[in-house]
């Protein structure tokens, strides 16, 4: 079992996610966002299963720094404002094989792992 995890090194949500699967011994390959951003691709795929406005993180300080509070943009054009702009994601990304999961989600972590 691998699971994969985007995120930055200075996120608390993203450490708790990688200290989580460290705890349970569990294969993490770790992306810093920050080093390497996501693949549009990747991005597409947690936007198709839980919608670009969940992979949104409204209140990060990056958001309100680029003023895109009144925004209104299409979901292709955030996708790729996203992949520009990686500190405006909700932060861990998480995959395992199918399963991807949004922010901390520590009960479905649990699920995946069976602890």
């Amino acid at each position: 079992m691998q699971v994969q995890i985007f995120g930055i090194k200075k996120s608390p949500a993203t450490r708790k996610a990688l200290r989580f699967f460290a705890e349970r011994r569990v294969q993490v390959h770790f992306v810093d966002l920050q080093e390497r951003p996501a693949s549009p691709g990747e991005l597409r795929r947690f936007a198709q299963r839980f919608g670009v406005d969940a992979l949104l993180d409204r209140e990060a300080r990056r958001f309100a720094d680029l003023g895109l509070g009144p925004a209104r943009l299409s979901d292709e054009r955030w996708l790729d404002k996203l992949v520009e702009e990686p500190l405006l994601l909700r932060m861990p990304l998480v995959r395992l094989q199918q399963q991807l999961t949004v922010g901390e989600a520590e009960p479905t972590w649990r699920e995946w792992v069976g602890k």
